[in-house]
């Protein structure tokens, strides 16, 4: 067994003696987005810091626990808060939570975040489903030797993206009035925002939206054959030029929450019909 598979155990270990329900639906909770903790029924809530071999959220908006509980008429776990390469952590660290809730039963992962616009049609405050990505990240997460229990040596990343929690998104979107795209995002490691020239460069090369995150979940997430959906907050415009804004860390958050009642309503729709 690989010192990761025996990591994952440990952990898995650890929450099964908290828990006494099975859990078949992740979260992850975005840049101010945790306040969809508020509509979901709680079972159990721990603390990053009592988790063993969690990392711990360093960034303002990231609460830092991990809560079991009921969204949506179905039984998830949720990270109130996620990791990012920027904060100095590994990828291997970054994407734990995701082989411990494939450890723990998950098959389906709900990723959210804040991300800058780069598509003429974006206004600040709508919602882009995420189709596909262009991984621009420093470290791969699958980069060392491969233990063939947790996924592949080169899983297909051809429909990352599930086509079906696509379409349902997308229906429940329009029946509830909310503008929403579908496009690309391109994940970077940031912690700087992006200049207007790395803005036009990622429009160039098909990107739609750019953030810090996420990428890296969702490989690793395919890599253990788990269904992905994600979708992102356009909380400041990057390009065109035009519609570039000042954009903050601060400003983000406000943008994001914001729009977090129409993230909610298509999250909790979208487990319902799952």
């Amino acid at each position: 067994m690989s010192q990761l598979a025996e990591q994952i155990q440990q952990t898995k270990t650890f929450l099964e003696s908290k828990i006494s329900n099975k859990y078949e639906h992740g979260i992850i909770l975005g840049s101010g987005l945790g306040n969809l903790v508020n509509h979901i029924q709680i079972h159990v809530q721990i603390p990053y810091s009592e988790i063993p071999n969690f990392p711990v959220a360093t960034v303002l908006g990231h609460k830092g626990s991990l809560i079991f509980g009921v969204l949506g008429g179905k039984n998830v776990v949720a990270m109130s808060g996620r990791f990012h390469y920027y904060e100095g952590y590994t990828m291997q660290e970054v994407t734990f939570p995701i082989r411990v809730m494939k450890a723990l039963g998950v098959e389906t992962l709900i990723i959210s975040n804040a991300s800058g616009g780069m598509n003429a049609d974006f206004e600040l405050g709508d919602i882009m489903i995420i189709t596909d990505h262009i991984y621009l990240q420093p470290e791969h997460p699958l980069r060392g030797k491969n233990d063939e229990n947790l996924g592949p040596r080169f899983p297909n990343m051809n429909n990352a993206y599930d086509e079906e929690l696509i379409r349902k998104a997308l229906t429940i979107a329009i029946d509830n009035n909310i503008t929403c795209h579908t496009g690309v995002y391109v994940g970077v490691q940031g912690p700087t925002f992006e200049t207007p020239a790395e803005y036009k460069m990622f429009h160039l090369i098909g990107g739609d939206a750019v953030g810090m995150s996420t990428t890296p979940e969702v490989v690793v997430a395919r890599h253990a054959n788990m269904r992905v959906f994600a979708l992102s907050v356009i909380s400041d415009m990057g390009y065109p030029p035009e519609k570039a804004d000042k954009v903050t860390h601060e400003f983000v958050l406000q943008k994001a929450k914001e729009a977090e009642p129409k993230m909610t309503k298509i999250v909790t729709e979208l487990l319902a019909q799952i």
